[in-house]
């Protein structure tokens, strides 16, 4: 009996408004590593890493795109998740308008541009913050339920609920 050590690959590409943690989350997932200082992204940067599933004997290679969440870089984003076969759409669970983008911008701009039938995910970022949360974890969890995504708590401050999410999306796509 042999594994599959090659596997297979997938493109991921995190969407969401600036400072909303999508580098930090991918930092967390490709290095267990968190930088408080961490600087926003211009553009959009790539990394890989592979991740075995041992109950489907595979290895899946998530190449990653940090997408730059300025409006003056949403035109560019376009040419990263035009063939994303992986949507995490990420928001800062202290900062309600970064949830409300995601529905009045994001989402649609996949339904507009993205692969037929992505799968989706949505990260409520900095859930180590629950204190000061602007939007409620249910409501998210209903819209999360109404585009058939995945939802999940995260904290790339805390290692919160990363890699959780990463085998959740593995698992859909295998």
């Amino acid at each position: 009996m042999s594994t599959d050590t090659a596997g297979v690959t997938v493109k991921v590409v995190l969407l969401g408004e600036t400072t909303v943690g999508k580098t930090s989350i991918i930092s967390r997932f490709i290095k267990d590593s968190f930088d408080p200082n961490c600087i926003t992204s211009l553009g959009a940067s790539f990394i890989s890493k592979n991740l075995y599933f041992p109950e489907f004997k595979k290895t899946i290679k998530f190449d990653i795109w940090d997408t730059a969440g300025q409006e003056k870089y949403r035109s560019l984003a376009k040419i990263f998740y035009k063939d994303a076969v992986i949507i995490i759409f990420v928001y800062d669970i202290t900062r309600k308008q970064t949830f409300e983008e995601i529905k009045k911008y994001w989402y649609g701009q996949i339904k507009d541009y993205g692969i037929q039938n992505p799968i989706l995910a949505i990260a409520a970022n900095k859930s180590d913050l629950y204190e000061k949360e602007q939007i409620s974890e249910q409501e998210v969890k209903d819209y999360a339920n109404s585009i058939g995504a995945i939802f999940k708590s995260t904290s790339a401050l805390s290692n919160t609920g990363i890699d959780i999410l990463f085998q959740h999306l593995g698992k859909k796509y295998l």
